[in-house]
């Protein structure tokens, strides 16, 4: 752990005390146990020893950090990695803008109704409309 391992774990298994077997665990830090990331993550050692009494069982996991480097770790990074990003800088437009979609430039957006002097067929007002072409 003072080495920059994210986590680590030990087991000692075996007559630790007495005639009965027992194991002993002890884990510190985070410790990746499922999926994917075990292989890329876990360093996994295991080491037999052989004293009078009888033999012991030592495993040692180890989790390595996330080095983009891929010299104390592995290069991918974490699944449950997030990273943020600072957004841009946006500079705002002092004055509103305001553009119609598909409208030809140079034209009105609108075509404006202009009442004209002639009358339709019930004596009512007609109405024109004036498009600059």
């Amino acid at each position: 752990m003072e080495r920059g391992a994210d986590g680590c774990e030990v087991v000692v298994s075996g007559k630790l005390q007495g005639q009965r077997a027992a194991s002993v665990k002890v884990v510190d830090g985070l410790m990746i146990r499922s999926g994917d990331p075990v292989n890329c993550y876990v360093d996994t050692a295991v080491h037999h020893g052989l004293p009078r009494r009888g033999g012991l069982g030592i495993k040692v996991k180890i989790t390595l950090p996330w080095d983009p480097g891929g010299k104390r770790g592995p290069k991918k990074p974490p699944p449950d990695c997030v990273s943020t990003v600072e957004p841009k800088d946006e500079i705002l437009p002092s004055t509103p803008i305001s553009e119609q979609k598909g409208a030809k430039p140079g034209l009105p957006a609108r075509p404006q109704l202009v009442p004209t002097a002639s009358q339709g067929p019930l004596g009512s007002w007609s109405w024109s409309l004036d498009v600059a072409l």
